[in-house]
């Protein structure tokens, strides 16, 4: 039989990309943590945290998490289609836009050019060019499902189109704006539309960047990894495609006890809780795929970030519908508490998924064996302590911050003011930068593993042996 000629090399491309931007995201994380407790590390204007902040979740989400998202799929799709990428050339020019349009934002919004709209801070050239990108992305990879020779459409592959059409709604739609200026453009909605419009956008860019792709890469590479097939296919085209139908509706949860009208709250709310069922379908179906393959835990170093990834996101999506709901959304909302849901989902899900991914494609991509696999535990170990360490503090002074707020004195009058909630959060800040610091050093313990993979170095093992 032929043997199809993957392009493998803009894989390896977009996988150093993403390593590098992840990295730099979560420095510049800690960095942040940091300057909340010790305000002289906000060097000057630019490097202030209203600037820095937005480079960080662009970073992460843009940089880091969609240029792996660009990786994996671009593996995926020719395995599960068997042919090659549709474009070579295609791919290479997606490759040099990605990487531009990284640095031209990083740039732009430490200069302070920004929509101010959460997750599309960006302004409007970027916009285009972003536009631009996805959609040379969007047709290379249905091109190349097109042109498949497997006729089976395994899920991942579901999942993949539907992060390629919903990514490209949702960015258009909420990106629509009058330019003013090169840098600056006001929104083509006002008023309570525009906020309906921005978190119909910024909930489902959670949806369909940080929870379908990666759902995508789940099922692909759990089974791929453990040698055994996932539980049920059914389960999963069940759990996807409702998935897709509910999230779209949830987005105004984030809008509770605002001027939105509360029929659209209650909507949300309601599609909120609904979710529950077909995210911990993807759950329950990974769970079950490791029966009487348990063992692999301790003894495959890869199920460990696959296993403990879909954890945090049925974790995740016990939490967020609880926090959709009308009287918690009004205890927690605003508080330290919701900084802590966000990065169990990023730094447990997002992280641990597409690393496993990468320590799984290392050998193939470039034709050695894992330089150390002890690194890689060590690795695994560090983001899960950094992460639970960050998470938990963040969930502690969320509840902290919140009874403060609320608390009454006899006479109807606040117990405390907002600064000594505000001196309450210090001990815990500083938690959450000790946090992110374990978890840096778990993203170096990487960077260093998959570098010295690249390089060809001898593994530990090897040198023994020689010595």
């Amino acid at each position: 039989m032929d043997r199809p000629a993957y392009n493998y090399d803009i894989v390896k491309h977009f996988v150093h990309w993403s390593i590098l931007w992840g990295a730099v995201s979560v420095l510049v994380g800690v960095i942040i943590s940091f300057q909340l407790v010790m305000p002289q590390l906000n060097f000057g204007e630019y490097l202030s945290y209203g600037r820095l902040r937005p480079v960080h979740t662009n970073a992460g989400i843009f940089g880091f998490a969609v240029g792996g998202f660009f990786a994996l799929f671009y593996y995926m799709v020719q395995r599960l289609c068997r042919v090659p990428i549709w474009s070579n050339g295609l791919a290479r020019f997606q490759l040099w836009l990605f990487n531009i349009i990284i640095v031209l934002s990083a740039v732009t919004l430490l200069l302070g050019f920004s929509q101010s709209k959460e997750y599309h801070e960006m302004e409007w050239p970027i916009d285009i060019l972003i536009a631009v990108l996805w959609v040379g992305f969007t047709i290379n990879i249905l091109m190349t499902i097109f042109k498949r020779r497997e006729p089976q459409m395994y899920i991942s592959l579901w999942f993949m189109m539907a992060a390629l059409i919903g990514v490209a709604v949702l960015f258009v739609v909420n990106g629509l704006s009058v330019p003013v200026t090169l840098f600056k453009s006001y929104s083509a909605f006002a008023g309570t539309n525009d906020a309906n419009v921005q978190w119909w956008y910024g909930h489902n860019a959670v949806a369909m960047v940080l929870t379908v792709p990666p759902l995508a890469v789940f099922y692909y590479f759990l089974p791929k990894s453990t040698g055994v097939p996932i539980y049920s296919h059914r389960l999963g085209i069940v759990a996807f495609w409702s998935l897709i139908f509910m999230y779209l509706w949830t987005g105004a949860h984030h809008l509770l006890w605002t001027p939105i009208p509360d029929w659209v709250q209650t909507l949300a709310m309601a599609f909120s809780i609904m979710l529950i069922a077909p995210s911990w379908g993807s759950v329950i179906n990974g769970y079950l795929s490791m029966n009487g393959q348990w063992h692999q835990m301790r003894e495959n170093y890869l199920v460990k970030f696959f296993i403990l990834a879909i954890t945090f996101y049925g974790l995740q999506t016990l939490q967020g519908p609880m926090q959709a709901v009308r009287s918690f959304s009004g205890f927690i909302h605003y508080t330290e508490w919701i900084p802590g849901h966000v990065h169990m989902g990023t730094m447990g899900w997002i992280t641990l998924l597409i690393c496993g991914a990468f320590y799984y494609l290392a050998p193939r991509l470039y034709g050695r064996e894992l330089y150390s696999i002890p690194l890689a535990n060590l690795h695994f170990w560090l983001v899960l302590i950094g992460q639970l360490i960050y998470s938990v503090s963040m969930w502690i002074a969320g509840v902290v911050q919140a009874s403060m707020w609320h608390s009454l004195n006899d006479d109807g009058s606040l117990t405390y003011t907002f600064v000594d909630s505000l001196l309450a959060m210090y001990p815990y800040w500083w938690i959450r930068g000790l946090g992110g610091v374990i978890y840096l050093l778990g993203i170096g313990v990487f960077v260093y593993n998959i570098a010295m993979t690249a390089r060809g170095a001898q593994t530990p093992q090897q040198a023994a042996q020689q010595a």
